[in-house]
C-alpha cells in the first residue's frame, strides 16, 4: 500500500468504536478507556463477551484455511478491525504463498496499524483500503488494484453486519458486493445473534444507540437471508463455534451455553 503516513491519522477518543472494543476483547492493546468502558459494561449484560470475540476469531481462521485448502487465491475482507495475529493473509499465504489480500475498515487506528497487514509473503500480495462498509462501490474499485474480480475471490465480512441497520440498506449492501464477484467465489459471515437472550439483546442494542451506534441483532433466519441465491457450504448456516471444527482453532469457553454467533460460508454459483 502507498500514499499513507499513519502519524498523520486522527483518532476520535471521545466515543467508543467497535474494533476497538473488539481489541479489548481480543485481550489487545490498541484501545482507549472509552472502549473499555463500555465494553465492561457489556460483560455485566453478557459475561461471555471475551468468548464470543475469540470464537468470532477462530470461525475466521477456520474458514480461511478452508477456503485457501480449497483453491482461493483472493481474498476482500471488509471489517478487518485491528490486526490480531494470525491475521487472514497469514493463514491464506502459509497455504497458498501467492494470495492476494485485501484489507478494507473505517477506523483510523486500523490505518495506524496498517503496516501489520501488509507483510506479504513476496509471490502474494496485501493491501489496506480505509472505507466504510456502505460505500462497496468505493470499496470495489479501490479493492480492483490487487484483486482481479474476473477470478474468484472470498468476500468476508466478520462481525459486521450487526452494525449495519436495515435501514442502512445490509442486504442491499451485500448483493452489490456478491454482485461483482465471478461465480466460483465465496461469501463468508459471522454476525451476533439474540436469539438466545432477547431481553439482554434489547439493552444491549439500547447501549449502542445511546453512544450513537447500531448494533442489529439478526435472528438465525434474518441472518440466513443474506445468503439466498448462493450455495451454502456444509455445515450451512450454524453456531460459529459449530462451522467445521474439525479445521481446528476451537475455543474453550466457559459455561455449557451456545456461544451467541452465527457463521456461514456459501459458493456463489
Amino acid at each position: 500500500m502507498t500514499g499513507y503516513d499513519p502519524r498523520a491519522v486522527e483518532i476520535d477518543t471521545s466515543r467508543p468504536h467497535p474494533a476497538r472494543m473488539y481489541d479489548w476483547f481480543l485481550g489487545g492493546k490498541d484501545n482507549y478507556p472509552v472502549d473499555e468502558q463500555m465494553a465492561r459494561e457489556l460483560l455485566v449484560l453478557q459475561p461471555r463477551g471475551r468468548d464470543m470475540a475469540r470464537v468470532n476469531r477462530a470461525f475466521m481462521r477456520r474458514a480461511t484455511r478452508w477456503l485457501a485448502e480449497n483453491g482461493i487465491r483472493q481474498f476482500l475482507d471488509i471489517g478487518a478491525g485491528i490486526p490480531t495475529e494470525p491475521n487472514l493473509h497469514q493463514i491464506a499465504q502459509r497455504i497458498a504463498p501467492d494470495a492476494r489480500v485485501v484489507y478494507c475498515d473505517n477506523d483510523p487506528i486500523v490505518l495506524a496499524h496498517a503496516a501489520a497487514l501488509l507483510r506479504s509473503t513476496p509471490e502474494g500480495a496485501t493491501d489496506y483500503i480505509q472505507a466504510d462498509a456502505r460505500e462497496p462501490d468505493v470499496i470495489l474499485e479501490q479493492a480492483g488494484r490487487v484483486l482481479d474480480f474476473d477470478r474468484p475471490v472470498a468476500l468476508s465480512m466478520l462481525a459486521l453486519l450487526h452494525f449495519l441497520n436495515d435501514e442502512d440498506g445490509a442486504a442491499d449492501i451485500v448483493d452489490r458486493l456478491v454482485g461483482r464477484l465471478a461465480p466460483g467465489s465465496f461469501l463468508v459471515l459471522s454476525q451476533t445473534t439474540g436469539d438466545y437472550d432477547p431481553e439482554g439483546a434489547a439493552t444491549a442494542s439500547a447501549m449502542y444507540k445511546a453512544r450513537g451506534m447500531t448494533l442489529r441483532l439478526r435472528s438465525r433466519a434474518e441472518f440466513t437471508a443474506f445468503f439466498d441465491g448462493l450455495e451454502l457450504v456444509e455445515p450451512g448456516v450454524s453456531l460459529s463455534a459449530d462451522w467445521r471444527p474439525e479445521l481446528g482453532e476451537v475455543i474453550e469457553v466457559s459455561g455449557d451455553e451456545p456461544i451467541p454467533g452465527y457463521a456461514g460460508v456459501a459458493r456463489k454459483p
